[in-house]
Order: structure tokens, then C-alpha cells, then sequence
């Protein structure tokens, strides 16, 4: 038994195209920005994290429970693992005992957030409709913020809402209401947000917005009030129907699939269908930008990022669910070192890896959507 809770070691295959801007001006069509590109093929950079697989985190659930999609992942500032998943997902077959009458002895959905420690014990579960509050037709993203309250999200066509949850699942907050989009410049409608993060220094929340909006928008975490929005490049943004895959674009496509902050105050936004990550400052200000396989259409390549845990956070960890891997990128740079994944169904492959979480021990955790419907643990090994 030994031998099967061993580590499955996946190594950093290095190499594909990697695309560089650094800000100067911007392209004609984005007003007054540039880039200055640099093409980087079959790089080998040595050294880097490495990760392995364990096959069995997490473990098995009770109650007869089975996960759905699983459309976020988070990790509090305990080292605990969060988790919202999509019931509604659920085929038939997989939810047999849960069908009248029942067509199985196996399964029923399990409650849409659980909560797990680093061993993959379940620790807590709740969610879905209550009082006072619009639950998500289609649960999406997860985050748990420095004070432990939880936020959701979804990305329904009517999911134009944020919720606030204490870590027993008691309701606080609600910015935003069921509805369709009132466009990228409402400051008070969200359209389908996809992912949050709060910045405790000013006690605001970023959201990226969404698959409804092309923007980061940013609220008052505690009142919900409104601060300040932003489109690609800072601009303000403009809505319309803009090509996918082009990372030169003036626009963010769609959706605006996550935010993410470093210690030194920088805002990492995914574009997912445009296959770049911008970079801003808090107040939205256009950085740099980072292109990855800029040839890839689908879904595209950049679907969520996490800081590696040092304390200078050197490495970006991207995941990216068409191509199915997760990216290793130096920070400074943006000079993919190595990746990680497959597409497949074994241990430490992906199918629309989703979402990435990271520990302070810098375990990786990801999230699948899609007929993956899983989430994984990956240990650092070096």
C-alpha cells in the first residue's frame, strides 16, 4: 500500500513558444500603448519547481456524495482547501441513488462548497439556496479572503452577483443581483463574474468581470460600494463583438477569467480567449503583459494563476485548460521554465484544468470542469 500512496513525480517539460511584451506604447489598435515582443522557442532553463501527483488527496467523501464540476479552489490563510463545485452537473448515471426511484445504490451530489485539510480530510460542507440571498444558477470561483469569509460567484447568463459567506456558511454580503449584463461601465451590475481576490491593505475586492463584462472592477469589501473599474490596458472598457486570439487586442475577450495580487502590489488579470496575462498596479494602470501559445484557440491558454510561496513569489504557476498543463513561469519575466500535466484521465493528467490554488508549504491544487469534475493535489518535490 506504500507503494500506491507513493508519489507519482511529473516532471517540468520546458520548451513551446513563449511571447514576452514589456510596456513601452502599445499597439496602434489599443490608443497609446506598445510592446516589445520576444520569441522564445524550444527554451531549456534549468532548474525550477518540480511537483508530484498524490493520487489519493482527497479522500473519499461521505454520504454517498459525488462531486459535480468542480469550478473553483482556494486555499485560506490556514492551509485549508476550499472547493465549490456545480451539482447541477451531474449526470444521471452518476447521481443514480439520488433519482426517483433511485436507479443506483450510488450517488447524490455533495453540497456545493466543502472544505478539506492539507491530508484531504472533509472538514466542513454547505451551500446552495437560502434566505436573503440569490444563490448561482451555475456555481464559478472561490475565494476565501485574509479574514476567512468565503466568497462565491457564478456565470449563469442571469448570474450578475458576489457572495459573502462566513466559513460556517452563514450569509454576510451580496454586491450585485440576478440579471444580464447592463454593460462594462455599470458600477453596479456585475455579468457573470468568474473569480475574486480582496486586497487587505485597502480592504477591497477585484473582480474579474467576467463572462459577461470585459473588466476588472473593484468594491468596498465591507459596504460593497463601488471604487473603480477598468478594460484591457487600463482603457476604459468598450463592449462589443471583438475577435478571440488575438493578443494584440484593445479589448479584454471573454471572459475576464481571473485576478490575482503579489506582495509587491501588482494585479495579474487572465484574458483567457486572448492567451495573455496584463499587468497592472492597483489603481489599474497598464504594466506589461505576457503572451503563452499564442496559437492556441479553443478555450485559450490562460485560465488561472497563482504566485509560487516564497517569500519573493519568483515563479508564476498558470493553469491553462485547453492545452491541459500548468505553466511555470519566471515572474520578472514571464519566461515559461517548465510545465506540468497532460490531457488524459490518469492521476497528474487534466481535462479543462480550471482553477490553481497554492499552500505555504507549495502544494498545487487544481480544479477541473467540463467531464473532469475533479480536484487535485500536486507536492512540490524541489
Amino acid at each position: 500500500m506504500s507503494l500506491l500512496r507513493s508519489l507519482s513525480v511529473v516532471t517540468a517539460s520546458v520548451g513551446s513558444l513563449l511571447l514576452l511584451a514589456g510596456c513601452a506604447h502599445g499597439p496602434q489598435s489599443a490608443g497609446n500603448h506598445s510592446h516589445v515582443h520576444a520569441r522564445v522557442e524550444g527554451a531549456t532553463v534549468a532548474g525550477g519547481p518540480r511537483y508530484a501527483v498524490d493520487a489519493l488527496w482527497p479522500k473519499p467523501l461521505p454520504n454517498n456524495w459525488i462531486l459535480g464540476q468542480v469550478a473553483g479552489i482556494a486555499v485560506d490563510r490556514n492551509d485549508t482547501i476550499w472547493l465549490i463545485h456545480r451539482p447541477l452537473t451531474l449526470t444521471d448515471d452518476e447521481k443514480g441513488a439520488a433519482l426517483t426511484p433511485p436507479r443506483s445504490k450510488c450517488c447524490v451530489a455533495a453540497p456545493p462548497v466543502l472544505q478539506f485539510d492539507r491530508a484531504g480530510n472533509l472538514l466542513r460542507s454547505w451551500g446552495g439556496k437560502g434566505t436573503g440571498y440569490d444563490w448561482p444558477a451555475n456555481e464559478h470561483g472561490i475565494y476565501v479572503d485574509p479574514k476567512g469569509d468565503v466568497w462565491v460567484g457564478g456565470n449563469a447568463n442571469t448570474d450578475g452577483m458576489l457572495l459573502k459567506f462566513t466559513p460556517d456558511g452563514k450569509f454576510l454580503m451580496q454586491i450585485g443581483k440576478p440579471g444580464k449584463s447592463e454593460g462594462s461601465n455599470s458600477t453596479t451590475q456585475l455579468s457573470r463574474p468568474a473569480h475574486m481576490e480582496l486586497d487587505a491593505d485597502a480592504n477591497e475586492l477585484f473582480v474579474a468581470d467576467g463572462y459577461g463584462n470585459r473588466r476588472v472592477i473593484v468594491f468596498d469589501a465591507a459596504t460593497g460600494a463601488y471604487k473603480r473599474h477598468w478594460g484591457a490596458y487600463g482603457k476604459k472598457p468598450e463592449d462589443g463583438n471583438f475577435p478571440n486570439y488575438n493578443p494584440e487586442s484593445a479589448h479584454f475577450g471573454m471572459p475576464v477569467h481571473c485576478v490575482r495580487m503579489t506582495k509587491d502590489n501588482l494585479v495579474y488579470v487572465c484574458d483567457r480567449m486572448n492567451n495573455r496575462v496584463q499587468i497592472f498596479n492597483k489603481k489599474g494602470e497598464f504594466l506589461k503583459q505576457f503572451v503563452y501559445d499564442a496559437a492556441t484557440q479553443g478555450s485559450g491558454s490562460t485560465w488561472d494563476l497563482v504566485p509560487s510561496e516564497d517569500a519573493a513569489q519568483r515563479y508564476l504557476l498558470i493553469a491553462d485548460g485547453t492545452n491541459n498543463e500548468v505553466r511555470i513561469v519566471e515572474r520578472a519575466t514571464g519566461e515559461k521554465i517548465g510545465s506540468f500535466g497532460r490531457p488524459g484521465r490518469q492521476a497528474g493528467d487534466f481535462h479543462w484544468v480550471h482553477n490553481i490554488a497554492i499552500d505555504s508549504e507549495g502544494s498545487v491544487y487544481t480544479s477541473e470542469v467540463d467531464t473532469g469534475k475533479r480536484a487535485q493535489r500536486f507536492r512540490r518535490v524541489q
